[in-house]
């Protein structure tokens, strides 16, 4: 068979695998409830969900690639609350490359809560440097729909190459923005520090490998997140979601190199995106396509 033929049987294989995977959950998991779907047809590209700081019941999501620098805020149903438009890098079309994933938590002011939109993908691992935009949150966004917000960015730089990631995290006890790599049979942890100036450019330090079982692509690492206390740890890829659970203040680079539990979960079409809510008790899960299903689940 020549090297043509076993690609094109690859592919064919490896589609096999994910949709029969996707269809055997849709079909034969049961007691998994949709607790709402996203409800504007803007929404179609789902890549990130991570819960406000200071409004009840509102969660902020957004497109992955071809989509501009705005954030979405929606009710758990789905319910489009408002769009926040932040200034993204005025040398790039649309403002931003290709937004991956968000997380939201501490900052430089005490008391505050702050939005970082992470343009951290890169498909074909070429990008110079990532970026990271820290939006505070206002409470005068409660009353508009459409609002324009003020960003702050951070470059990045890999220590060992550019990396394609879909995974950013914020640890509230080291002060650090967490990002994971997406692709390879291991995929590295790599952190910076929450504190930084306006479009300083940083290397990541690169914390440690991790490896996960399964079949590529349906391991890839495509988000995860940290509970607003730094208590609880979940990363997923498309069939799984891990958890950890920190024990006192050690470095949750240390906690995930422990063996994780792994929580039920239904797969979705592409679910790229998962945040808990503001109180860890439950997480959200969401995927990209037009009126994508919302999935919770309960913490353990």
């Amino acid at each position: 068979m020549n090297r043509v033929r076993k690609r094109n049987l690859l592919i064919v294989i490896i589609l096999i695998l994910f949709f029969g995977s996707y269809a055997r959950h849709r079909f034969v998991v049961k007691g998994i409830d949709i607790v709402g779907r996203l409800q504007n047809k803007q929404l179609n590209e789902i890549s990130g969900i991570a819960a406000s700081g200071i409004f009840k019941d509102i969660y902020y999501i957004h497109n992955d690639s071809d989509d501009t620098s705005r954030v979405f805020s929606i009710s758990p149903e789905g319910k489009l609350k408002n769009t926040i438009y932040f200034k993204g890098d005025a040398t790039i079309k649309l403002g931003v490359k290709d937004c991956e994933d968000i997380a939201v938590g501490i900052g430089p002011a005490a008391g505050k809560s702050y939005i970082y939109m992470g343009d951290i993908g890169d498909n074909n691992a070429v990008r110079k440097y990532i970026t990271i935009y820290r939006i505070e949150e206002q409470p005068a966004w409660a009353k508009d729909s459409l609002i324009k917000a003020a960003s702050v960015p951070l470059h990045l730089k890999y220590p060992d190459g550019p990396k394609d990631a879909e995974t950013l995290m914020l640890d509230p006890i080291e002060k650090l923005l967490y990002i994971v790599s997406k692709r390879g049979d291991t995929v590295g942890v790599y952190t910076t520090p929450l504190k930084y100036k306006p479009n300083d450019t940083v290397v990541l330090t690169k914390r440690c490998k991790l490896f996960f079982e399964g079949i590529k692509p349906l391991k890839w690492i495509t988000a995860g997140d940290i509970s607003r206390d730094g208590q609880q740890i979940l990363i997923k890829n498309y069939e799984k979601v891990y958890y950890w659970r920190r024990i006192g203040k050690e470095p949750i680079w240390q906690t995930v190199q422990r063996k994780p539990a792994e929580l039920p979960y239904q797969p979705e079409k592409q679910g790229e995106a998962i945040g808990f809510t503001l109180d860890g008790t439950g997480y959200y899960t969401t995927s990209e396509g037009v009126f994508a299903p919302i999935y919770y689940y309960k913490s353990p």
